[in-house]
């Protein structure tokens, strides 16, 4: 018979492992604004400056973490993207925010 810690623990240790696998799944970082698997010759961001400026086929957008469903999946690696502190200089140097 098992007792009632052990049962606890397992069940524990199997809730963070089944949410372990849902987040990979989904393809979200656990730190969000880190890089991920798929980003190679990655930038990392200035302390403090974690809004992505990415260039795509769709122009010079901007990310910020919380309010963009692509910021996970963003890489900051080609030349001309860039890392902004705020959405104002995003907004000044002539990125725009994500439609939709």
């Amino acid at each position: 018979m098992t007792s009632n810690a052990n049962r606890s623990g397992r069940a524990t240790a199997d809730l963070l492992l089944a949410l372990m696998f849902v987040v990979a799944a989904a393809g979200v970082s656990w730190a969000d604004h880190e890089p991920n698997s798929r980003c190679a010759n990655y930038k990392p961001h200035p302390k403090g400056c974690v809004i992505k400026g990415n260039i795509s086929r769709n122009g010079r957008i901007y990310h910020v973490p919380g309010k963009s469903r692509w910021y996970a999946r963003t890489c900051i690696n080609r030349p001309g993207e860039r890392w902004f502190c705020t959405e104002r200089e995003a907004q000044g140097g002539g990125w725009r925010a994500p439609r939709g």
